[in-house]
């Protein structure tokens, strides 16, 4: 027990005189449990503010009429569903416990702001519909105006309407998809808020939304339901379920909240949240580095104070545990700051996403115990983790070593260390040969990657000698006795030199590793569209996601009849089960399809399609055995089952889709029409500007969508692409910061530990610019080496990445590497080397001569 105590003491005491040392650690697991906190609780705030607002919103429904049948594509969570038909209304009044019911019209609606630019429809859904005059069934609130009274009168969300700069009174233009001319009357809110997230919502009279959201009057998407006094919703549901027909269901209104809930949750909370959990991952990754460098050198400094303590009768475990005492001390006080600093990022970003264009929804920050519990439990076992390996070093060290002057570190000829490297490396190498190119296994390619990290990290000492004299070669030359010197103090500790430039190198990895991928999946859209785009425009709206309310499926009839145009297809989707599962079909005229775009080798023919033909990607007629003449049962959402017969078997997919029908095919099924893409041909003899123009023109009384040549399309097609790696980049700047704090601790300790070194230096002449020049070349030295580390693993990783994701789906994903990209983050590397080393350097440039010398 009195020995427990005296270690408790010794490490306090050391603590106390040494705090400065471990200034990098603490700031490490501060910053990694903080991000880490802020995820957990900006996530727990997100799902409870808008479990809130919709539970208040929808308050007043007790159940919801619709269809049963519902068709589910990959890549969908709630599916699609046939609208019901509004003559119910009737019959759900004079049911029993029924206090009101009202139908619910729901389409598509892009709302065009007062710079004639549309509002919204960047992933979020831009939605229209009927306004609701019973307030209670209404998830609108009407906020300012008044209801909508006859046609062409429109209430829309207040967060819509400040973000387009609109007001009541205002006229615009609604895409349905088909432009049509609407006042605002009105101003909403949902749940209390200007709006659901970035969804914008227009409400109609019912008698447009009929005319413009449904392809025939009487059908609705929904019939939402009051209960009268003294009935449940229950009691309501299973009231109404005996009078409903075949094919429509009734369920609770707290069962369409929840299933509104998790459908928020599995579209953009859990990949939101999960992204975020894996960049921690990541952060904490490179703060372990960090730290462990930290007490391998500290330890490493403490050999003859550790060896005097063995002398003194102080025993291994005693020696271990006063180490790992230093480190829970450091764990626990940067964790509890941390807490209160991700508690403080969750609260700035709260305040901040209304600002960037995404509206926080009001209400207190949700701080649940996992949320605390879990990264204080995370940042003391990384801390105390990164720890154990150098305090068991320092319960090894003999009581002689305390004669000893200095350790010489031999890492870099350690032929076990280069063996035991090797043969991770060549493992980690096969293994991504067998699960990429070979057997398309994504979880053999991970694991495949791992062991390349774990590689990189054993044989880092090995390589550390080679590439600084490599890296450092220049230095002789251009900066003299200041970087011969420098790339000697990089060369005299192998593993500290590599266990430093390790951190960076991570976050230079995964930057490196995105801006491959990113670069790649560039590359395989341009590919795409010039492989597949025979066409000389394409006419789009620019919108992913669910937002966006495409082309009228008049347009391309429009641009066909110009003089300049040889031919115009637009491309609209559809759902339906094929065989029993969910499939996204591509609606629209086969033999023009087949001018525009390039199919490859076509079996059979476009031509006959009709209402009972089909033409499907040769990779799912491998799948399902078809070929030109086979039969396929396609069950739409309305419950209809057909049988189509395969007519065209055809190679190349990407734009096209995997099955195709006719517009007339699809016509008896359809809800609201539409089409995502239309290509123009130009006749011979027109130029691109003539024809650009006159299909502007055309596009401009549709809505004014954007016309792009085959480039501009494929580069507007990527364009989220680039706001990935701006996020990437973004979350990825702390992790690069924990590693050049690294870096500069480091330093600052290598200082300490040469400090009669530096004072001897400069009293046989060296300047405090040459000094404080050695300083920051050495740290150059090791951020140059972190960063060709984390270029090389990051471009490999990259390329496991494209592989696997080539072998996980159909599409031909194209390798590449943006060298201009990649030198950039080459260039920051080494500047951000610069600014790590320039404290440790002003530091030693300021150390006295005479007590420098002095120091034992």
């Amino acid at each position: 027990m009195s020995g427990s105590r005296a270690s408790l003491r010794i490490s306090l005491s050391s603590l106390r005189a040494h705090k400065r040392r471990f200034a990098g650690t603490f700031t490490a697991v501060l910053l990694g449990v903080a991000f880490l906190t802020g995820t957990l609780v900006m996530g727990d705030t997100l799902r409870g503010s808008f479990d809130t607002m919709f539970a208040s919103a929808n308050g007043g429904t007790d159940a919801v009429v619709r269809s049963s049948h519902v068709v589910t594509v990959p890549g969908e969570s709630q599916g699609t569903r046939q609208p019901v038909r509004t003559d119910l209304v009737a019959r759900i009044e004079k049911t029993p416990g029924v206090a009101a019911a009202v139908p619910n019209i729901q389409g598509a609606g892009q709302l065009v702001g007062s710079n004639g630019k549309p509002i919204g429809g960047q992933g979020p859904p831009t939605v229209a519909g009927n306004w609701i005059d019973d307030t209670a069934l209404n998830p609108y609130q009407l906020a300012e105006g008044r209801p909508p009274a006859k046609t062409g009168e429109v209430v829309v969300n207040r967060g819509a309407a400040d973000k387009g700069g609109l007001k009541i009174g205002d006229r615009t233009v609604l895409r349905t998809p088909d432009p049509v001319r609407v006042t605002i009357v009105g101003l909403a809110t949902f749940g209390g808020e200007d709006g659901m997230a970035q969804v914008t919502f227009t409400g109609m009279t019912r008698a447009d939304a009929e005319k413009y959201l449904t392809p025939k009057p009487g059908e609705a998407s929904s019939i939402q339901v009051r209960a009268g006094p003294g009935t449940s919703q229950q009691e309501l549901v299973d009231a109404l379920t005996p009078v409903l027909p075949g094919g429509v269901e009734a369920i609770t209104g707290q069962e369409s909240t929840a299933e509104n809930q998790d459908m928020i949750s599995s579209q953009f909370l859990n990949l939101f949240t999960t992204l975020l959990l894996v960049f921690s991952g990541i952060v904490l990754l490179v703060a372990t580095f960090s730290i462990y460098n930290t007490f391998a050198i500290v330890i490493t400094q403490r050999t003859r104070e550790n060896a005097l303590l063995r002398a003194l009768g102080a025993s291994r475990r005693q020696v271990v545990g006063a180490t790992l005492v230093e480190a829970a001390v450091v764990a626990f006080v940067a964790s509890a700051a941390g807490l209160l600093g991700g508690i403080g990022i969750a609260a700035g970003l709260q305040a901040l996403f209304p600002v960037i264009g995404f509206p926080f929804p009001e209400g207190a920050l949700v701080i649940s115990g996992i949320s605390m519990l879990l990264p204080l439990a995370v940042g003391v076992i990384v801390c105390l983790g990164s720890a154990l390996l150098p305090a068991v070093r320092a319960g090894r060290t003999a009581p002689l070593a305390a004669l000893r002057e200095t350790a010489v570190d031999h890492s870099a000829a350690s032929k076990k260390r280069a063996y035991v490297g090797a043969g991770v490396a060549l493992a980690g190498i096969g293994t991504i040969l067998v699960g990429v190119p070979a057997g398309g296994s994504i979880w053999l390619a991970a694991f495949g990657a791992v062991l390349a990290l774990a590689a990189f990290v054993v044989l880092g000492p090995v390589a550390s000698s080679y590439a600084v004299r490599i890296l450092g070669g220049p230095l002789d030359r251009l900066r003299g006795v200041s970087g011969s010197l420098a790339k000697r103090n990089a060369l005299r500790s192998p593993k500290r030199t590599a266990a430093t430039a390790t951190a960076l190198m991570i976050g230079v990895a995964v930057v490196s590793l995105f801006t491959v991928f990113g670069a790649s999946l560039k590359a395989t859209m341009d590919q795409t569209v010039s492989r597949s785009f025979a066409g000389d425009v394409a006419v789009s709206v620019p919108a992913f996601g669910a937002g966006g309310s495409g082309l009228s499926p008049r347009l391309a009839p429009a641009i066909a009849a110009q003089p300049e145009v040889a031919s115009a297809v637009g491309l609209g989707q559809g759902v339906a089960e094929v065989d029993g599962s969910g499939r996204q079909l591509t609606v629209t005229d086969p033999v023009a399809l087949g001018k525009s775009f390039d199919l490859g080798t076509v079996q059979g023919s476009l031509d006959g399609l009709g209402r009972d033909g089909v033409a499907v990607a040769d990779t799912e007629a491998d799948k399902k055995g078809w070929k030109p003449g086979s039969t396929a049962e396609l069950t739409f959402t309305d419950g209809t089952k057909e049988t189509f017969t395969v007519r065209a078997v055809f190679e190349q997919s990407e734009l096209a889709g995997d099955y195709v029908i006719t517009r007339e095919a699809w016509a008896p099924h359809r809800a609201q029409d539409s089409d995502t893409l239309i290509a123009v041909s130009f006749k011979d003899g027109v130029s691109t500007a003539d024809g650009t123009a006159a299909v502007e023109k055309t596009a401009s009384a549709y809505g004014n969508p954007e016309v792009q040549t085959r480039d501009e399309y494929a580069q507007s097609a990527a364009g989220a692409i680039d706001m990935m790696l701006t996020l990437v980049y973004a979350l990825l700047a702390l992790a690069v910061l924990i590693a050049l704090l690294g870096i500069a601790n480091t330093l600052t300790l290598a200082i300490h530990e040469r400090t009669r070194e530096l004072g001897l230096l400069r009293a046989v002449g060296q300047t405090r610019n040459q000094l404080r020049s050695m300083v920051r070349y050495e740290s150059v030295l090791v951020a140059a080496f972190g960063t060709a580390g984390g270029l090389a693993l990051g471009g490999l990783l990259g390329w496991v990445l494209v592989k696997a994701s080539e072998g996980a789906g159909d599409t031909a994903f194209a390798f590449a590497v943006p060298p201009v990209q990649l030198l950039v983050v080459a260039l920051v590397g080494l500047v951000a080397g610069a600014v790590a080393g320039w404290r440790p350097a002003r530091r030693a440039a300021r150390l006295d001569v005479l007590r420098a010398i002095a120091t034992e």
